[in-house]
Parts: C-alpha cells; sequence; structure tokens
C-alpha cells in the first residue's frame, strides 16, 4: 500500500540561532524558524506572502554546524510536516528536516 504525500520544500530566513540539544538517547536536535516572503500568483492575481515555519532537524548529519548560521541566513529545507507536539490538541505544525542547504536569493 502507497503511503500518503507528505514532502515539502521550503525556504526562508534563519531568524536566529538554533537551538541544538541531545537527547536522553544521545541524538542531537536542532530546532530554529525560518521566514519566508515572496510573491506568488493565484487565481490570475499576484500577492505577497509572509509566513514562519519552525523546522526540527535530528542526527549528527543535518545538526553539523547549523549553529554556524547567523539570523538572516536564507536556508532552503526538504523534508515533512508533523504535529507540534503530542500532548497538545491543536493544529501546530512544523517541518522535519531530511535535506538543509544554504542558498541566495534575490531580494
Amino acid at each position: 500500500m502507497e503511503q500518503p504525500d507528505n514532502e515539502l520544500v521550503f525556504t526562508g530566513q534563519l531568524l536566529k540561532t538554533a537551538e541544538v540539544r541531545t537527547t536522553p538517547a544521545g541524538i542531537r536536535i536542532a530546532r530554529f524558524v525560518l521566514a519566508h516572503r515572496s510573491r506568488r500568483s493565484e487565481a490570475g492575481q499576484l500577492r505577497d506572502v509572509q509566513c514562519r515555519l519552525s523546522v526540527v532537524a535530528s542526527g549528527q548529519a543535518l545538526t553539523a554546524g547549523i549553529t554556524e548560521h547567523s539570523p538572516g541566513t536564507w536556508l532552503k529545507v526538504k523534508g515533512f510536516l508533523s504535529r507540534a507536539g503530542y500532548r497538545a490538541a491543536d493544529a501546530r505544525i512544523e517541518l522535519h528536516a531530511l535535506e538543509i542547504r544554504t542558498v541566495n536569493v534575490d531580494g
């Protein structure tokens, strides 16, 4: 049986230096927020788009060097969306990174 799609590519500016911790199981976890701003076409009209998205990166490969990125750095993150916490019943989501890279964005 095929899994339902859950993939996202999101580009935004780092708001503040990533916070990194190590879980009791020894897994490094980085958390940071990206701010996105662009112009998109919707129903034939251009509109300004702005949003912020929380990102979680797990494991040595993704967290190595993440704190070296300064606020304002543009990052492109590929990953999947998941609920931001399993204790709360609200609909907050966060992007769980599978790939992170810096990008140059005009604007």
